[in-house]
């Protein structure tokens, strides 16, 4: 049996993550969302801005690692962007 590899940035990105759940679903019981239309083709709300979001990253850093050979913190600030563009206006 092959266990997955956790580093220091691995547990650091998976905690991040369970943190940012954590956080929307208390903000989600203060506050609840209503869904709401930007620049996606959808009504989103923000757990649905959260999770398009996310996946975008993702494809983000495929995408960087396909095409440059350049730090992948490069892709990081690009996702981050895109992180912010999405739950701000998406």
């Amino acid at each position: 049996m092959t266990w997955m590899a956790w580093t220091p940035i691995t547990a650091v990105f998976f905690t991040c993550i369970f943190l940012t759940l954590i956080g929307m679903g208390i903000w989600q019981a203060i506050s609840p969302t209503i869904p709401r239309r930007g620049f996606l083709p959808l009504e989103t709300t923000r757990g649905d801005r959260l999770f398009i979001s996310l996946l975008g990253a993702a494809y983000i850093h495929l995408g960087f690692m396909v095409v440059s050979d350049a730090s992948i913190w490069i892709a990081s600030i690009i996702a981050l962007v895109w992180l912010f563009l999405v739950m701000r206006w998406g």
